[in-house]
């Protein structure tokens, strides 16, 4: 089976080709001068499918990031993968930025991302919270053994490891996910995950 994952959402673009169980390509796109790392979506995947004579017709499963993230991001992956999953006739899978990086962390994940107006994207004892007030994340913190990831502007106050911090292989996370979730794989069924603040935060 071929897998053609990409993600958006987050502060790196991240592309990844597999065959199986074999990663034939993995990349990172930073942000290049003002140009957003999503401008280079669809570039990337022609290339990483060119450099190894992958045909799109032969994707079996497109896997991406739904998010939550940058809603642009969100916006621009969700729309390729559902584009390209109509076209070539193929599943489409979608993944959690949540679910994602809950996997670099060795046991216990909780995942807080910024959501703004001191609220915070919250994943913790295996599911998604919702956007949750930054006070009571540090209280939920304080309660339990978690293994804590977060992003930079978070850091300071909720401690961890910033997802930032290095380049983990994120996409290839995606990709695995993406398989185990392939039964779900109709791509009209594929839908940006949006969390909002709550009302008066």
């Amino acid at each position: 089976m071929i897998t053609l994952a990409f993600d958006t959402c987050l502060d790196k673009m991240y592309a990844v080709l597999k065959r199986d169980e074999e990663v034939l390509s993995s990349r990172i796109v930073k942000n290049k001068d003002n140009k957003y790392h999503s401008a280079f979506l669809i570039s990337t995947l022609q290339e990483i499918l060119s450099e190894n004579n992958v045909k799109p017709q032969d994707v079996n499963l497109i896997a991406v990031n739904t998010g939550p993230g940058s809603f642009t991001g969100i916006r621009a992956c969700v729309t390729v993968a559902r584009v390209m999953a109509q076209q070539l006739n193929c599943k489409a899978s979608g993944v959690s930025s949540l679910e994602i990086l809950a996997q670099i962390a060795p046991k216990n994940p909780l995942v807080a991302l910024d959501a703004r107006k001191n609220c915070a994207y919250l994943y913790c004892d295996g599911e998604i919270k919702g956007a949750v007030n930054i006070e009571e994340v540090q209280e939920i913190i304080k309660s339990g053994d978690y293994t804590v990831i977060t992003d930079d502007k978070l850091k300071p106050l909720l401690g961890g490891v910033s997802y930032q911090e290095k380049d983990f292989p994120l996409g290839e996370i995606l990709a695995d996910l993406a398989v185990k979730k392939e039964d779900e794989g109709d791509w009209r069924k594929l839908k940006p995950l949006y969390i909002q603040p709550p009302p008066g935060v």
